[in-house]
């Protein structure tokens, strides 16, 4: 077995970005932890890619709106009896393509109970631990927001347009909050990409239709967002802290 190396929280890690980076840290030498909701199956599939790669992972089962989930989420993580070193808030979700005047309140609790209240929650349990002003060692946490936060998404997604818009907010204030403390915190804005989140608001082939609007032509992929997120976790991006990152071919 490989010696121990730093260890990452990946949310939402079973599917999409969150897979990729999960892969993309194994190869760059970290220990993974993989959240998931419900599917146990695609959660172990990557925990397997990673330990391929001769690096350590588990699943962790936790729905990330539910504040009583995440917490006995960090207290398996405490159980490890190893310093977190970075998280990836990744979790998310959108729905099917409507005005604002047709949403239910539901959706709307929903959407910011896992865009925006989960990965405040994961967050603040991230600090918590990783803070010298709590006793840690430092850490980076990366957010996953959207182009979407800058482009309100009308008449499909508003609801998930403001909630990123959220994270965009919370990622400056929280970078400026724990900047001398040792915690880095950056955000990524992917733009069009190629993951099976759009079907799962009800439009598979969304990234192909809009692949046209993008000045690059195409779609991006689950990897190339990846690309950008363990970049500003790693030591390359030892300065950077309150930046987001486009990664959206132009748009």
């Amino acid at each position: 077995m490989n010696p121990l190396s730093q260890l990452m929280l990946v949310t939402g890690g079973s599917r999409g970005i969150g897979a990729a980076v999960a892969r993309q840290a194994a190869a760059r030498g970290y220990d993974v932890i993989v959240n998931y909701t419900r599917d146990a199956g695609a959660a172990e599939a990557v925990a397997a890619d990673v330990r391929a790669a001769g690096r350590l992972a588990w699943t962790f089962q936790a729905d990330v709106a539910d504040e009583a989930q995440v917490m006995a989420m960090f207290g398996m993580l405490d159980g490890l009896q190893r310093p977190l070193a970075a998280l990836v808030n990744n979790a998310g979700v959108v729905d099917v393509a409507q005005r604002v005047d047709a949403m239910s309140g539901e959706r709307i609790r929903r959407m910011f109970a896992i865009n925006v209240f989960g990965s405040l929650y994961c967050a603040r349990e991230a600090v918590r631990r990783m803070s010298t002003k709590h006793g840690g060692a430092g850490g980076a946490i990366v957010n996953l927001s959207s182009a979407a936060a800058r482009l309100g998404s009308p008449n499909q997604y508003v609801d998930y347009a403001a909630a990123k818009g959220a994270i965009d907010s919370f990622t400056l204030g929280l970078a400026r909050e724990v900047a001398a403390e040792g915690v880095r915190v950056n955000a990524v804005r992917p733009g069009i990409i190629e993951t099976d989140i759009h079907a799962s608001g009800g439009l598979p082939d969304r990234a192909k239709q809009l692949a046209p609007q993008v000045p690059m032509q195409r779609a991006g992929s689950a990897d190339e967002v990846a690309e950008a997120v363990l970049w500003l976790l790693s030591p390359a991006a030892s300065y950077a802290t309150g930046t987001i990152i486009d990664v959206t071919g132009g748009r």
